[in-house]
């Protein structure tokens, strides 16, 4: 027994040891990581508020490092609201500060690609999107969202078959939803054989360049309405 006793401790010791050494960045999970990035939005509306009836892209760093994302559509008023690494939990938690207040006449979403590569399955990711979906109706009524699909990348091909899944998944869930559409940016960065284009990425492999984002460019334009 006394054995037991003295292992049991030591364990809580050295779980209690390991505990204070994890940085601080690592114990801070979760939404709050992104409230900085948050308040410089709110900042930045309160220095230069957006008209409201803008077209609104939100979500994760391939949004948020769409720097010219108005050039790329010159013929609407567009406002980016995209923030790092986000995924469906951060944009759901933050929705009334970076979705709502803009009263936008649409929404295009991108997440789902942070939430494949830390292991969400597609039934969490597709229930997420359905949550985000249902809050955007209570508040904004029918304005139309437009989810875009998750895209593929070198960095993270070996979970090609992931992604595959959850784009279906988003695109039946957008065919069967009113107001609610799937931009597919997946296949047009496909090769003629299947694999993922190798110059439509920046160094790291994972987040697009320009060329890239002219891909995005022809996609979503179909969605947009025309002037």
């Amino acid at each position: 027994m006394k054995s037991r006793s003295l292992y049991t401790l030591l364990t809580c010791i050295i779980i209690l040891l390991a505990l204070l050494a994890t940085p601080s960045w690592a114990q801070k999970e979760g939404p709050s990581r992104w409230e900085k990035t948050i308040r410089k939005f709110e900042d930045a509306d309160r220095a230069n508020p957006p008209k409201p009836g803008g077209v609104l892209f939100t979500g994760s760093s391939s949004i948020a490092l769409w720097k010219d994302l108005a050039a790329y559509f010159p013929e609407h008023r567009v406002l980016n609201r995209g923030f790092g690494g986000s995924n469906f939990s951060d944009l759901l938690h933050y929705a009334d500060r970076v979705i709502f207040p803009y009263k936008p006449s649409m929404i295009f979403v991108y997440e789902g690609d942070n939430d494949i590569q830390q292991g969400d399955t597609t039934e969490k990711i597709l229930a997420n999107a359905r949550k985000l979906r249902g809050m955007i109706r209570a508040e904004l009524g029918d304005t139309p969202v437009v989810f875009i699909s998750p895209k593929p990348s070198i960095a993270r091909w070996k979970l090609k078959e992931n992604y595959e899944a959850v784009n279906e998944a988003l695109r039946k869930y957008a065919e069967s939803e009113p107001d609610t559409e799937f931009a597919d940016v997946w296949t047009p960065a496909l090769d003629n054989d299947g694999m993922v284009k190798q110059d439509i990425f920046l160094k790291d492999n994972l987040h697009l360049n320009a060329k890239g984002y002219e891909i995005w460019q022809r996609v979503i334009a179909e969605y947009l309405p025309k002037n």
